[in-house]
């Protein structure tokens, strides 16, 4: 980051950005996600090679959290949610500030998950409140298709993901409220007919991305939006972040329908790793 960029981050009250990760293994990994195995073995190779370049200290953490994610066939249907939170359950304060609930460990997993992903998804608040550029920059690896869930179409275009053409951007609005419309900014307008319930249907959601060849989706929030689909049953996978912070009001990280028994709980796999001072909990459903 350069002076200029670091202190137009600083007053938007971002952290700078430190340079882009790199290593041998998740050189590797990228490759294995994205179907060239033979720089993905020439990675691995370098990485155990000691004359060649020095393999980074977490290469085994690297491999352990995101080797399963990249063994994804590529056409592959598969899904998965990611959410920071307090240790009370909470993704941001009643005004909705979230900035900055979790470390540079989770936000450089954030990165490092959108590199993996076709797609990145997002809830129109998350973008209204937190104006996300869902780009890759604390890791090497491409920019994922960035898509803006907004069935009411109340978004307006100033945000970033509109004005900027770094990357692909998808808007998906209920059919009723497009109006024509085929563009905002940078975006295309894609419709999409309503559920039952009004709401659009994140398995509908799923399978027009998939027609568009994106497969492999990351969720990277709100929390309304993580729970539509963890509720529809449209989530292979969903990853909690929690930060040892308690705030003791505001907005809940996951909202599902009321049970009465505790055998009506879900109850995943999980797999936990540490980011720093955050704790990643990662829920597998399937796959």
């Amino acid at each position: 980051m350069n002076a200029v960029t670091e202190q137009l981050a600083l007053s938007h009250g971002l952290p700078p950005e430190p340079p882009a990760v790199d290593s041998p293994a998740w050189q590797a990994l990228l490759a294995m996600r994205h179907g060239d195995r033979s720089i993905a073995l020439a990675s691995a190779l370098s990485a155990s090679d000691p004359h060649g370049a020095v393999a980074h200290a977490d290469d085994a953490i690297l491999n352990a959290l995101y080797g399963p994610l990249c063994s994804v066939a590529l056409d592959q249907g598969f899904a998965i949610a990611h959410l920071a939170q307090s240790l009370d359950g909470r993704i941001a304060t009643v005004g909705g500030v979230s900035r900055w609930l979790s470390g540079d460990e989770d936000l450089l997993h954030t990165h490092r998950m959108r590199a993996l992903a076709d797609a990145v998804v997002v809830g129109v608040n998350t973008v209204l409140y937190d104006d996300p550029q869902l780009t890759v920059r604390r890791c090497t690896g491409r920019h994922p298709v960035r898509v803006v869930i907004d069935p009411e179409f109340r978004i307006d275009g100033s945000q970033r993901v509109f004005t900027d053409p770094v990357a692909p951007t998808l808007l998906i609005v209920a059919a009723d409220r497009v109006a024509g419309r085929q563009s905002l900014g940078h975006a295309e307008v894609v419709p999409l007919q309503r559920g039952d319930g009004g709401d659009l249907d994140p398995i509908a959601i799923r399978r027009v991305l998939a027609s568009r060849g994106l497969h492999w989706l990351f969720i990277e929030g709100g929390g309304t939006t993580v729970s539509r689909f963890l509720r529809a049953g449209a989530l292979e996978r969903l990853q909690l972040t929690i930060a040892p912070v308690i705030l003791g009001s505001g907005r809940p990280a996951l909202q599902l329908p009321v049970i009465e028994d505790l055998r009506d709980s879900l109850r995943p796999v999980t797999r936990q790793f540490q980011l720093g001072i955050d704790t990643l909990v990662e829920c597998v459903f399937r796959g």
